[in-house]
Order: C-alpha cells, then structure tokens, then sequence
C-alpha cells in the first residue's frame, strides 16, 4: 500500500527533477560597495527585424538611465553657471556700495584740503598742524583719492575747467599755465573739476620786408639863351605915369 503524500512527492522528484534557478542581473552604473562607475558593458549585436504585427519592443533601462543622467548633469551645469554669475553680481555691487561711500566722505574734506593747501603757499603750514595735515592727505590718498591739476600738464576738458585764456608762442598747444583750485578724482570718478588757466599756442608774426623804392633821377636842365641886359632892365622898369592935365585936355 503506498502513502499518498510519500508516493506524490517521489514522483515528482522523479519527473521534475531539480527547481529552476532565479537568476538577477544587477544593471546599476555605480557599484554600491566602492562608489565607482562601473564600465559599460559592450553592445550586443542587433537582432534581426521583428515580423510585421509584432509588438515593438521596450526601451532598455540603460537608455532611459543615459538619458536621466544627461538631463541631471545639464541641470547642474545651468544651477552652477547661474551662481557663479550671482556672486560676481554681489561683489561687484558690494565694490560699488564701498567705493560710492569713500567718495563721499572724501568730498566732504575737500574744503579742508583746500584750506591745507590755502596755508602751505603762505607759509603758515608748520610745526604740528603740518604733521596732521600731512597724515590727512596721505590717508586720503591710501583711501583712493588723487589729486591732478597741475602746471604744465595739457589741457583736457573732461577734467579741466578753464576761467582763463592766453595766448603765447613758447608753448605747442593748449597748455595748463596757472592752478585757481586743485581737482580731485577717485578711482575712475571725477569728484570734483580742477578750476585753471589755459595758454593756447599763438603762431609768430611773419616778418614783412619793405621793398626799398627806386630813386628817381632829375631831368637835366634845358640850356635857355641868355637874356640882354636892356631887355631885362626894361623888363623890371616900372611904367610912366601919365599927366593929369593931358587928361583934362582931351576930355
């Protein structure tokens, strides 16, 4: 007499055999152990055509994988671009807030440069207000103030406001010859116009040469006949006077 759960089981394990195995193909492109992209592995042939009517087949999953990847890295290229430009825009606004603030400070003492300056011509810029004044200026100029407007140095407009004009052959052109009112400039920025006098080159007189006028010979004397000395004599002889009775007579 057979056992039906014994008899089932050994006729099973004689007609089946052993159990089909599950195989499972591990597809990711970095290894999840070491963290590194793993090589591509190289393309199988191409199988040939599908008959007509027969269902199209379906995208591997390493494409659509290539594809996400492509999308993610332009993604992260577009952010990082679009922050580096960001920060350049915020320091430059940043130089821009800092420079604008020095100027101003810097214009508020040019009144006391001048006054400083004002003082040094006539000679009163001694002891320890020369020591002050001279850290003053020399600050300033670390901060990023120059000073220009000086004698000699061609005349520009765009920095140089002219109050008055001569003229004079010893320079070439439009040349800086007197200093009203020192200027200023910060960085690239005209904080205040230099007040000058401008020398314009004057051309020289041409020398005019007089041309010497030719003299003019006298024509010699005609030769005239001398006159008798009768004839000059009755020439100056007064005429007679007549008798006033001889009038009377023929009347």
């Amino acid at each position: 007499m057979t056992i039906p759960g014994q008899g089932s089981e050994h006729g099973h394990d004689q007609q089946g055999g052993e159990e089909p195995r599950v195989v499972v193909r591990d597809r990711r492109k970095i290894d999840p152990q070491t963290g590194q992209v793993r090589p591509t592995p190289e393309p199988t042939p191409a199988e040939p055509a599908q008959p007509a009517g027969a269902a199209p087949e379906v995208a591997a999953p390493d494409d659509e994988l290539r594809t996400q990847l492509d999308e993610r890295t332009a993604d992260l290229q577009r952010l990082t671009a679009e922050y580096a430009n960001y920060r350049k825009r915020v320091d430059r606004d940043r130089e821009g807030v800092i420079t604008a603030a020095k100027a101003q400070v810097a214009t508020e003492l040019l009144s006391v440069l001048d006054d400083i300056e004002r003082a040094e011509q006539h000679g009163d810029l001694t002891g320890a207000f020369k020591s002050v004044a001279d850290k003053l200026g020399n600050s300033l100029q670390r901060a990023g103030l120059e000073p220009f407007g000086h004698e000699g140095e061609p005349f520009d407009p765009s920095v140089h406001e002219a109050v008055q004009h001569n003229t004079s052959s010893e320079v070439d052109g439009p040349t800086v010859t007197g200093v009203l009112r020192r200027g200023y400039r910060f960085g690239d920025r005209v904080v205040r116009a230099a007040l000058v006098a401008v020398t314009d080159h004057e051309p020289e007189a041409p020398v005019v040469v007089e041309a010497e006028e030719p003299l003019v010979q006298a024509a010699p004397a005609t030769p005239t006949e001398p006159v008798p000395a009768e004839e000059a004599a009755d020439w100056f002889q007064p005429a007679p006077e007549q008798d006033p009775s001889a009038t009377t007579k023929n009347e």
